[in-house]
Order: structure tokens, then sequence, then C-alpha cells
């Protein structure tokens, strides 16, 4: 049995600090760069299995070095791979330009687009995350763990969310701008038929809504962003694994934007991932109570 079955992206993420974009035909120089595994589910998946979690993951890679990595990598922090399809068809990438809190992505979902759902292996999770998946997937797995009572965390992104499965959804996660292209302002949140609804807010922090239709705010932490690719997968590790723990909404919530904090002041988004002791350790110095 795995704690959780993390399901999405597998990317390699090429990140480019720069100090402006460029315009039509012009080069400028970016003044860092880096490079590394990512992939929203599966920097979720990453910090989880560093949490001491037990982690499954489903999805897709190529036949090729960057799937190569990918596997390693997840065997080495202990990831089951076991879900994971290799396919003929190039690993997905991510490249990010970055100018402070402003950043333009082109992704090519490659290998990604091929992953399926292997409904045995999904029996195997107490919980399911999802994040960056098309409809098709996220309403046969809905549907499936629905049956069989297995809460689902679903991070919509972009995505189309299906009107079929919305109210079996345990925990519907977004963050505060796709929040308003589908459903307008932040009064609508009764709007939304989730069970749970996770708001991310611009600036940090969080805007919660639970199954009684109660809501309430979870401040962030003020923290220069160098980058925030991966925080918003880094809140939801954090949410996750509270919530796995008996933890309340809010403390859950109040994990998940801690581990947001730490992860934009690097660049990278598996970079700030850190184990659980080194997470309690630094929650401690800053005095935020949770109930570790």
């Amino acid at each position: 049995m795995f704690d959780v079955v993390a399901i999405g992206n597998l990317n390699y993420d090429i990140t480019l600090l720069v100090e402006k974009f460029p315009e039509f035909h012009e080069k400028v120089i970016a003044k860092g760069a880096h490079f590394g595994l990512g992939g929203a589910a599966g920097n979720t998946a990453s910090w989880l299995s560093q949490m001491g979690l037990r982690v499954g993951f489903i999805g897709a890679v190529g036949n090729d070095e960057i799937g190569e990595a990918h596997i390693n990598y997840f065997k080495k922090i202990g990831v089951d791979v076991e879900g994971i399809k290799v396919v003929n068809e190039p690993s997905g990438i991510a490249i990010s330009m970055i100018k402070g809190e402003d950043k333009r992505i082109v992704k090519h979902l490659g290998a990604n687009a091929h992953r399926e759902i292997d409904l045995e292996y999904l029996s195997r999770a107490r919980y399911v995350h999802m994040s960056s998946n098309p409809k098709g997937i996220i309403e046969k797995t809905v549907k499936f763990t629905h049956k069989r009572n297995i809460p689902v965390f679903l991070d919509i992104g972009e995505a189309e969310l299906p009107k079929s499965v919305e109210d079996k959804i345990t925990y519907l996660l977004m963050n505060e701008d796709e929040f308003k292209r589908k459903y307008g302002g932040l009064e609508n949140l009764q709007a939304v038929k989730s069970k749970n609804l996770i708001i991310t807010l611009n600036g940090g922090g969080a805007l919660l809504r639970n199954e009684r239709g109660e809501t309430f705010k979870v401040k962030g932490l003020s923290a220069k962003v160098i980058d925030s690719t991966g925080a918003g997968d880094a809140f939801d590790a954090g949410f996750i694994y509270g919530i796995i723990k008996g933890w309340r909404l809010r403390e859950a919530a109040t994990l998940g934007t801690f581990l947001a904090y730490l992860s934009v002041q690097k660049v990278g988004a598996r970079t700030p991932i850190i184990g659980i002791e080194e997470i309690k350790k630094k929650s401690k110095e800053l005095n935020i109570g949770l109930p570790f």
C-alpha cells in the first residue's frame, strides 16, 4: 500500500533568470540558469517521499537519458516507479523565463501524453494526488477512487474540470488566477461543488472552504522571490502531508504555505526539497505552530 499515489507530468526543466523578456527577434542574456528534473506531480511526489511517506507514481517518460534520469531519481529517494511507462517518444520538457515574480513557460508534453491509469496500481493508494492531467484521466481516476472511498487531491491548474466528477473531488486545489478564470471573483467559493476548496493567493497564503461551507484564510510568509517555479507543488505537498497525518484543514494549509515559502527562495522546483526533520527545525525557528 502507498500513502499516496501521484499522477501527472514528468519534465526536464530549463529555467532562465532574466532582467527583461525578449522582444520580437531580440536576444537577451540570462543572468542565471538552472537545469533539472520537474513536472508538477513529480515535484509534489518528491517532497512527500522526502517527508517520509510511501509514494507511488503514475506517468510516462521517454526511452531516453531524461526518462532514465527520472526513474533513477525516484528510485534514489524512494518513490515507486512501477506505474511509470517508458515509451518511444521524447520525455517532456518545460522551458521557463523568470523575471522577478513574473514568468513565461513553454512546455512540450512528449511522453507525458502517453500515460495510462493502471487501476490495480491505483487501488493500492490510501490517497491519490493529481496535477496537470487531461479531462479523461481526471474522470477515470475520480470515478474509480470515489467507488472505493479513496480521497482525491486535484490540483486542476489550467486543465478543464469535468463537471461529471466535480462533487466527488475531496480536495480541489488551484491558485487565485486559475480560480478567477474558471469561476469569477473570490466571492464565488460556494459555486464550487468539490467537498473542500483550497485556493493559494497571490502574494502568499491560502483561502479555504470546507465541507460545511465555512471559509477562512491562512496567512502566508513574506519572502524575496527568486523563482516561483514549483512553489504550488510544494504547497500541495505540505497540504497533503497534513491531511494524511490527520491535521485540520487550516493546519495542513499552513504547512503548505511554509513549504511554498521555502521553495520560492531557491532556483528550480526540486532544489528546495528537504526532509521532515529539517522542515520541523525550520518551522520552529520561525515559530510556526504546527502539530508535528
